[in-house]
């Protein structure tokens, strides 16, 4: 078996809110998607969004509400400047502002946004891992 993410899947309190919410930020939705799931190709990975509880219910567990859950997920740009940019974006669809983009402690520039459900987004340029051509990290050997 080969080491690979395939799918994050966040659990969502309004599956439609949700949805409208990533398209707002440029995610377009697979043909697969339907009122209780949306699927977006996230550059190779896909991002799904399910119920909160049905997706706590397909896993054997409860739906326990957190602040801060110990994730996060992260979007990675090409300049400070397009950190800024994203923010804003995400910002202006309904997000919630946690971190303006700023200089980062290991040399980078990155700032924090929740979405509407709470998941936790950095958006980051790291010019220590460049993007290739098709926007992807370029993590070093």
């Amino acid at each position: 078996m080969g080491a690979r993410l395939s799918f994050v899947t966040l659990g969502v309190s309004d599956v439609e809110r949700a949805r409208a919410f990533y398209e707002a930020l440029g995610f377009r939705p697979s043909s697969a998607s339907h009122d209780g799931v949306a699927f977006f190709d996230a550059g190779g990975v896909v991002l799904s969004l399910f119920g909160r509880e049905a997706l706590a219910e397909d896993a054997g567990v409860t739906a326990t509400s957190s602040a801060f859950s110990g994730i996060s997920l992260a979007h990675n740009v090409g300049s400070e400047a397009e950190v800024d940019e994203a923010i804003s974006k995400a910002v202006a669809a309904g997000a919630t502002l946690l971190k303006p983009g700023q200089k980062a402690f290991w040399g980078g520039y990155s700032g924090y946004f929740s979405d509407p459900d709470g998941h936790l987004w950095e958006v980051a340029y790291n010019p220590f891992m460049p993007l290739d051509a098709d926007g992807r990290v370029t993590l070093p050997e």
